[in-house]
């Protein structure tokens, strides 16, 4: 299950996750963002217990898309110990979400 990260949580449960964290950073007026949302359901799924799955709205938390330099949405973020350690930016096929864990 996806969960929502936000300003006031975000160094917790992302940051601080000791599991790989896959973030969506969306919103809710972009048309690709909830093309790609059940993908993102999907890839929770698959990993849970694997890794944790966040979304952050970037019209709520823009604190943390300017701090991530996220100028375009949908943006995948992966934070593993705290880093990002791969980005994918625009709409991508689950196939390519799944790769950013490998």
């Amino acid at each position: 299950m996806v969960q929502h990260a936000t300003s006031a949580d975000f160094d917790e449960v992302v940051l601080g996750a000791q599991e790989p964290v896959l973030v969506d950073f969306f919103a809710t007026w972009c048309g690709p963002c909830n093309m790609l949302a059940p993908v993102i359901e999907e890839v929770a799924d698959e990993m849970q217990g694997k890794a944790h799955v966040f979304k952050v709205d970037i019209d709520e938390c823009r604190d943390i898309a300017m701090r991530y330099h996220v100028s375009s949405v949908p943006t995948l973020m992966l934070f593993k110990n705290g880093e990002v350690v791969k980005k994918n930016v625009g709409a991508v096929p689950k196939h390519a979400v799944l790769a950013m864990f490998d």
